[in-house]
């Protein structure tokens, strides 16, 4: 079994607000989401609550968008958690948080993920190791995010 840690960060000229918006309403990551343009054709549909604690979010697309759902379980003025599951193109369930600090002149963001990988997936993972897979995507969001948050 193989742990992994997988964080990035940046600084938005935004207050913490704007910048948490964008993350605890599902809908909003259209706006920014480094996976929302892998399939132009992808299925959403959103449950539960409208935004925040409770909030759902399933996609279905081609091969590289995968399937799978998101719920945000917990949201402060620090940081949104979401448990994040997997159906495809492999199985996983993975702790994701967005982590929030005031800078002088806006918010520092961190979005991290975090899980174990087991049987292929380890093996796999000793091959690739899960920053190669998704560091570059939470680079390409984060700068999207910025964007949004900016504009």
């Amino acid at each position: 079994m193989a742990e992994f840690d997988i964080h990035r960060e940046t600084v938005i000229k935004a207050e913490p607000e704007q910048v948490q918006a964008l993350i605890d309403d599902f809908h909003q990551w259209r706006k920014w989401s480094p996976w929302e343009d892998t399939d132009p054709n992808m299925e959403r549909v959103y449950s539960g609550a409208d935004r925040g604690i409770g909030a759902r979010y399933f996609w279905s697309g081609n091969r590289k968008a995968g399937r799978g759902d998101m719920e945000i379980t917990s949201a402060t003025h620090d940081a949104i958690g979401i448990k994040l599951h997997f159906e495809k193109p492999w199985r996983a369930t993975n702790q994701v948080t967005f982590e929030f600090r005031p800078e002088a002149g806006g918010t520092e963001v961190t979005w991290r993920m975090t899980g174990q990988q087991t049987g292929a997936q380890a093996l796999f993972g000793k091959l690739v190791p899960m920053d190669k897979l998704v560091g570059k995507d939470f680079e390409k969001g984060l700068a999207q995010l910025k964007a949004a948050a900016e504009s």
